[in-house]
């Protein structure tokens, strides 16, 4: 009667799945992360959550805000606190930060809408108007 080894099997599959699991998780590795057409770009540091500075101006996290790291990880904004970072945020219908993305050096090359560009208008306001010469 032949016997049969559950040990030796299992070991035999997990050789055979490794390599496997690796290229597939090199594959997902080498994926570029992609951005919502809405995400702006900035540079933000965490004072106090839920307080950050958003370019250097007071800003706020929303309830249940969302910090991703460079490798995709959910961040708590107290881990952060004081450091210097350029992400990519989002922010919700209140006008709070409700989701940021912290920035490879690769992601930080690519062109994005957000601190370097002014807020252009098609209007004017009246004491931007050119005042008549005296």
């Amino acid at each position: 009667m032949q016997q049969r080894h559950p040990l030796k099997a299992a070991c035999a599959a997990a050789l055979i799945l490794l390599p496997a699991l690796a290229l597939a998780q090199n594959a997902t590795d080498q994926l570029q992360r992609q951005f919502p057409d809405q995400a702006r770009r900035g540079v933000l540091r965490v004072t106090a959550p839920p307080d950050i500075e958003l370019d250097g101006k007071p800003d706020r996290l929303s309830p249940g805000a969302r910090m991703r790291s460079t490798d995709r990880r959910i961040v708590m904004p107290q881990q952060l606190v004081g450091q210097e970072l350029q992400v990519n945020y989002l922010r919700e219908g209140m006008g709070l930060v409700h989701e940021v993305w912290i920035l490879t050096p690769a992601e930080q090359a690519q062109h994005r809408a957000g601190k370097a560009e002014r807020v252009q208008r098609n209007y004017r306001f009246a004491s931007e108007a050119d005042l008549p010469a005296n």
